[in-house]
This record gives structure tokens, C-alpha cells and sequence, in this order.
């Protein structure tokens, strides 16, 4: 019981992002089948899920009922665009001139790509928002 009370926000964090990569692996599938290419679905994708993420994790993962809200919203956009528009497009091109030469079909390869990717800037998301973002204490 006392490790679930050390790991809640942790876990808030996991549920919030769990709901919030399916609303975007959604979008990005969605968009893709209308045409759009994977990066550029990508950015629409993660653009529209990471409004929701801040009304998420500001209000239930991090329970942040202080702060100046501007700021927290502005470092919460620069956190997760980095994360986002930087290192999963990198992470999206890498996986997938890894995975060029295993001949998989061209869907299995955008999921594998965006699921490391979505790894990634999930672990640097947590970082900068329980540290920078909705830091304990700002009331």
C-alpha cells in the first residue's frame, strides 16, 4: 500500500497518458487513411492530443491547483513540442530506417516507429512537467 502511495502520481501519470496516446495513435491513423503523410498527421495528431494532456495532467496527475497558469501552460507547450515535434519525428525517422531492410508492411512499421517514439517523449514529458512544469509548492 505505501509503494501505490509513493507511485500515484506516477500512475495518474500512466493513466492520463494512456488515454492521451490513444486519442493520438487514433488521430494519426485516422489522418494518415485521409491522405495525409505520417509526419505531417503526426504533428496534427499530437498538436490536438497535447491540449487535452495539459487539462489532464495539470488537473489530475500532478493535482495542481496553484500556479500562474499562463506560465505552467507556455512551459507545458515548449516541454511537450520539444518532446512531440523534436524527438518523436527523429525517433519516427530512425525506427523506421532501422526497420527497412525486415520488409514489414508499411502500418506495422508506422505503429513500431510511433510506439518507441511515444516511449521516448513520454519518459521527457514526465520529467520536465513534475519538474519544471507543475512544480510542488507553486501555489
Amino acid at each position: 500500500m505505501e509503494s501505490l502511495k509513493k507511485h500515484a502520481e506516477k500512475l495518474r501519470f500512466a493513466i492520463v497518458g494512456g488515454a492521451n496516446t490513444a486519442l493520438d495513435f487514433g488521430l494519426l491513423f485516422l489522418f494518415v487513411a485521409l491522405g495525409l503523410n505520417s509526419i505531417g498527421a503526426n504533428y496534427l495528431s499530437t498538436g490536438i492530443a497535447f491540449i487535452f494532456s495539459f487539462f489532464a495532467n495539470k488537473s489530475f496527475t500532478f493535482r495542481s491547483k496553484g500556479g500562474n497558469v499562463r506560465k505552467q501552460f507556455l512551459l507545458f507547450i515548449v516541454v511537450t513540442i520539444f518532446g512531440l515535434w523534436v524527438i518523436q519525428p527523429v525517433v519516427i525517422l530512425g525506427v523506421t530506417a532501422a526497420l527497412a531492410a525486415f520488409s514489414l508492411n508499411e502500418s506495422a512499421v508506422l505503429f513500431i516507429a510511433k510506439l518507441v517514439a511515444t516511449l521516448a517523449s513520454l519518459v521527457w514529458n514526465y520529467l520536465f512537467y513534475s519538474k519544471l512544469v507543475f512544480k510542488k509548492g507553486e501555489k
